[in-house]
Parts: structure tokens; sequence; C-alpha cells
């Protein structure tokens, strides 16, 4: 309407950007005792869904698959308050990073056994 208004014409393409992430059920169900084998059982947070845009969502179209979070904030700060990867005052306690291959790579001979 406000290019009509204005004696011109509007095309609108209105992108739904990613697909929802959502894990595979049985997947889950196989790589969660890997998951808490790996980062201990009490470290294992299963949350309800979120709405996050993940590229990752694209493979899950085609492919079961599961999709985590690796917990990188550091010990003395309260991960709920902790700056988020998109702020410039994120800070990852890179001890972390060894659980994240870790885990991975266990996932993947699980999964392959």
């Amino acid at each position: 309407l406000v290019a009509e208004s204005a004696g011109a014409k509007a095309d609108v393409h209105i992108d739904h950007g990613y697909p929802v992430t959502v894990n595979n059920v049985a997947l889950t169900q196989k790589m969660t005792p890997t998951l808490a084998r790996i980062a201990g059982a009490d470290n294992i947070i299963t949350t309800d869904l979120i709405t996050g845009a993940e590229d990752f969502s694209y493979y899950a179209l085609e492919t079961p698959g599961l999709f985590y979070f690796l917990g990188v904030t550091p010990k003395d700060q309260n991960a709920k308050i902790a700056p988020s990867n998109h702020s410039p005052q994120f800070y990852v306690d890179e001890s972390a990073l060894q659980l994240g291959v870790e885990s991975l790579s266990q996932l993947v001979v699980d999964y392959l056994q």
C-alpha cells in the first residue's frame, strides 16, 4: 500500500529464515549415554525447544541430526548472565574445548559401532 500510494509498484519477498532445528528422537536416545559418559550425567541438560536460527537444520532435513550445546562459560561466571557468543565481551573457557573434541569424537565412534 505504501508503494501504491506513491504511484509505484513494489515486489515483496519474505525470507522465512532457517527451518526449525529439531533433534532426531531415536538418534538422541542412542547418543545421550555417550554424552553422559564423556561429560558426566549431571552435566547433561535437556531443554525445551528454543527458537535459535541455525543452518544445521538444513542437514537435519536430509539425515537424522543431533544438535547440542557445549558449555564454555568460565567457572567463575554465571552462564545465565554471561555475555553470549554474539557479544564482544564473550569469553571462552578454552579448557572446555577438549570436552568438545572428546564428545564429538566419541559420538562418531559409538555411532559406528
